[in-house]
């Protein structure tokens, strides 16, 4: 009998909400930052990085609300106690400890030049700063962690100085003490040998890794600083970040447990049931940056598990293996035989079985569904995103989609005038008129724009089925134009949320903007009423 090897624990650390959002063109809103927290969460994350409390609004109310995360560890960021001042009296402190967040991370300088030249205090005095601030976190009963700061080019210049400042985080309580290559310039044996060397002084079981990719290292510098020793990786969601990004937590999750050298010998908070949700976790931000997926992104790119006719695909049928070096629904894709319909019928069974919708691969309907879809994606949709108008095209095909009302039109206007006070606004009204139950219903609806009017006159009158969308909210509207020139085709994803905690995603696809999102607003009212068993006409 093989003797079982108890395998050893990595920890996840995300800070795209953090290191994400310093990307230029990046500025998550509170919603953006609960569904990405709560996204990275179901994903089996250990620890999410939600910003800084205190440094602006958003992450202010951000850290004011306990998320009831079930796996990962709600963390703030911020910078050790100033010199000259107590760690009690600190007010960038006091914000962390007035927060919801379990754990502090705290980034200090770790190289003596930046000490000197940055801070303008002695190297002594930073290290005091060090181990003040560790032990105030733990005094607050939070998990503390240092991140040192430029750590690697700091040991390069002074070893000895970058030692000390690790060692001063953990002695006096730092759970992590994380190894930052900030710049992103230091390549993979550098840091194999520079993490060995540390593990001399703080156990590897405390030491965590943060790593940039200046150099297209910082996946390879992560992995490495893992068999160096180190037990944290840091990283962010599609490899978000300033520059040119950080390591790219999508890439580490399954390489570390799908790749036989990490698999065997460690294991994560990702369960196989949550890896599985990797392509989604990734498709949400893309979504909410507003951002065309990155095709050829390993694990989770469209590209990823795609092959064109000929050899390849030849094999490929005959052994999904021969070129795919994981199977891709492992991560939540899908192999992609661009000549193959019988492939992109297996695909469609596949989701509606995801969907909990049954049906028979010989139904003709699931041909002529895979067709609409097909039809639809070459003129824009994108159902990747859309999971609840999928799910609505689906059982539309299947024929177990009431028709709750009828559309027979809308009108929406914007006006600028001066209003009685002789201030200058802008003013949007639509009208919609609805049949309901055979009765026709005529509504008139006010908002900040013409989709806020839409929405709010379409929701005014449904009859039997207001009840159903008392709770309905939209959290959020994005806007693709998806083809250049006057003409242009515009693609509008819309998310929604009720009061049961329940998000779903819409699209509309149309050379006029106004009616793309129309068609987003009424698959998100009619997803709503079918889902909740509301009674058909």
């Amino acid at each position: 009998m093989t003797a079982t090897v108890e395998r050893e624990r990595l920890y996840l650390f995300d800070t795209t909400l953090r290191d994400g959002a310093q990307s230029p063109g990046v500025d998550f809103s509170l919603e953006d930052k609960v569904l990405i927290a709560r996204t990275l969460d179901e994903l089996g994350i250990d620890y999410v990085e939600g910003g800084y409390p205190g440094a602006n609004v958003t992450d202010t109310e951000f850290f004011a609300t306990d998320h009831g995360f079930r796996n990962t560890t709600f963390t703030a960021f911020g910078m050790t106690k100033r010199a000259g001042r107590s760690a009690e009296n600190d007010p960038g402190l006091a914000a962390m400890f007035d927060s919801k967040a379990d754990a502090v991370c705290l980034v200090a300088k770790s190289w003596d030049f930046h000490v000197k030249v940055a801070l303008g205090i002695s190297n002594e005095e930073n290290l005091d700063c060090i181990a003040d601030s560790v032990r105030a976190i733990v005094k607050h009963n939070r998990e503390a962690m240092i991140d040192c700061e430029h750590f690697f080019d700091g040991f390069k210049a002074n070893p000895d100085y970058a030692l000390a400042c690790a060692k001063s985080a953990y002695d006096n309580g730092a759970r992590w003490v994380v190894l930052c290559d900030t710049n992103g310039g230091t390549l993979p044996h550098e840091v194999a040998e520079i993490v060995a060397k540390v593990t001399d002084h703080v156990p590897g079981t405390h030491v965590g890794i943060h790593t940039h990719n200046d150099t297209e290292n910082a996946v390879a510098n992560a992995l490495e600083a893992v068999r160096a020793g180190a037990r944290q990786i840091q990283g962010t969601l599609n490899g978000l970040g300033e520059r040119c990004g950080n390591a790219n937590m999508i890439s580490i999750v399954p390489t570390l447990m799908l790749k036989s050298e990490f698999a065997d010998r460690f294991e994560i908070g990702v369960s196989s049931d949550q890896l599985r949700t990797l392509t989604h976790a990734s498709r949400v931000l893309d979504e909410i940056l507003n951002r065309a997926p990155v095709r050829n992104a390993p694990y989770v790119g469209e590209s990823a598990f795609a092959s064109k006719a000929g050899i390849h695909v030849s094999a490929i049928m005959k052994d999904p293996t021969t070129y795919e070096h994981v199977p891709p629904e492992t991560v939540g894709n899908r192999r992609r035989l661009l000549v193959s319909d019988q492939a992109g019928k297996s695909n469609i069974l596949a989701e509606l079985d995801r969907l909990g919708i049954e049906a028979d691969k010989d139904d003709p309907r699931i041909s002529r569904l895979l067709q609409d879809v097909k039809e639809r994606e070459s003129i824009g949709y994108a159902y990747e995103g859309a999971d609840a108008s999928f799910e609505l095209l689906a059982r539309r095909t299947l024929g177990s989609v009431p028709t709750f009302f009828d559309v027979e039109s809308f009108r929406v206007m914007v006006e600028r005038r001066h209003n009685a006070i002789g201030d200058l606004v802008t003013v949007s009204e639509a009208t919609v008129k609805v049949s309901v139950d055979g009765e026709l219903r005529l509504s008139v609806g006010e908002g900040n724009g013409p989709i806020n009017a839409l929405d709010t006159a379409l929701r005014k009158d449904l009859g039997r089925y207001d009840p159903y969308l008392a709770d309905l909210e939209l959290v959020d509207y994005k806007v693709r134009i998806l083809t250049g020139g006057t003409s242009a085709i515009t693609r509008v994803l819309i998310e929604s949320r009720d009061a049961g905690g329940n998000r779903w995603f819409t699209v509309g696809v149309s050379p006029n903007i106004v009616d793309a999102s129309f068609q987003a607003l009424v698959d998100s009212i009619t997803y709503k009423l079918n889902r909740d068993g509301a009674a058909a006409p």
